[in-house]
């Protein structure tokens, strides 16, 4: 019979492998999906692992739908390194979109001459927004010992319901036919395209350099090493005189400033105006990309990609083969519990112990 037996120590191997095997366990289970509702499943897998990176263009929405979940892991991986778990950055993704798409709105001859600066003011704004969105986690945690899961959470519905009304009511576009919908933004606030034809934009490049940053702020900082320590050994913290407080504001803080960055990245960017079709899931998706890339920025991208990959399949099995839209939480529901069902063997290992006779009286 099959035992699981405790390791003397973590196993840095299975540490590294687990993400791989959880991928693989994802992908049997897929086909054994795709039997169930009938299809092709070596057709079905096409759609998730090779029609996203068949050409230029596919790797272009790739990266579109691969940024904004970049950014957000990113400060969910400081969050979660430092033992907050901020589980609403869909709520600060939406509120960058809105401070971001109100700088866009105001857009017009007498800001011509920032020129392209006000892509920058956009960006900005979206970081200041989802801080904002944060600062309220980690003011009642820090002022009422709030829980900021639960905080954090219920916020997403508020950010959602503040998005409704502005594009129900004051935001609304008068010469839009009455949809629920901002105007569409000069084209001097879009973030700029890299290439021509193509939606890749510069939020890539910005996503790059933030994953660079991170990895130093992390791991070749001494604020970055507070963060961590106060994290995994609290009371070590302490006796190190690293300030609890301030971990957790300067944590949240970062986490909904990349957040937000997100939000005004999108707004700016694919979208070009508000709607109440702005949440997507990626403050939610984030969470899974952050944990699949190990809370470490380069394993982040790699995650990312791969939950683009499902983001993108899902669309085109919903269009090609008729699968509902809801596949794609499938996919990633399914990652996520591979995973941690694999994690399991970093601490565990796996014996055979052969069944022992029952001594009779």
């Amino acid at each position: 019979m099959l035992k699981l037996e405790a390791r003397p120590q973590p196993s840095r191997v299975m540490s590294l492998a687990s993400p791989l095997l959880a991928l693989v366990i994802t992908v049997l289970l897929g086909i054994v999906l795709f039997l169930l509702l009938g299809k092709d499943p070596v057709r079905g897998l096409q759609m998730f692992f090779v029609e996203p990176l068949k050409n230029a263009y596919a790797l272009s929405e790739l990266s579109v739908k691969a940024v904004p979940l970049v950014l957000i892991a990113l400060g969910l991986a400081v969050c979660f390194r430092s033992n907050l778990w901020n589980i609403g950055a869909e709520g600060q993704y939406i509120l960058g979109a809105l401070a971001g798409g109100w700088v866009a709105m105001q857009a017009g001859p007498e800001t011509a001459w920032m020129g392209r600066g006000i892509v920058v003011a956009i960006l900005l704004a979206g970081v200041l927004g989802g801080m904002v969105w944060a600062g309220i986690v980690a003011l009642l945690r820090d002022r009422f010992n709030a829980s900021e899961i639960l905080v954090s959470l219920m916020l997403v519905y508020v950010a959602e319901m503040v998005l409704s009304y502005l594009v129900y009511g004051p935001w609304k576009d008068p010469l839009g036919y009455n949809f629920p919908q901002t105007i569409t933004f000069d084209a001097i606030t879009k973030v700029p395209r890299l290439i021509d034809g193509l939606r890749l934009n510069a939020g890539t490049l910005i996503a790059l350099v933030a994953v660079a940053a991170f990895t130093a702020f992390l791991f070749r900082t001494y604020r970055g090493f507070a963060l961590q320590v106060g994290g995994l050994a609290p009371a070590a913290a302490r006796y190190a005189g690293f300030s609890s407080r301030t971990a957790l504001w300067t944590a949240l803080l970062i986490s909904g400033g990349m957040a937000g960055l997100a939000g005004a990245l999108e707004a700016a960017g694919p979208l070009g105006q508000l709607t109440p079709y702005v949440p997507a899931g990626y403050g939610f998706a984030a969470i899974i990309v952050a944990f699949v890339g190990r809370l470490h920025p380069v394993g982040i991208v790699f995650s990312a990609v791969l939950m683009s990959m499902f983001y993108i399949g899902g669309e085109l099995a919903q269009s090609r083969l008729g699968l509902p839209k809801s596949l794609t939480g499938v996919f990633q529901g399914l990652l996520l519990f591979s995973l941690l069902a694999c994690d399991t063997l970093i601490a565990y290992r796996i014996r055979w112990v052969r069944p022992q006779l029952l001594k009779t009286a």
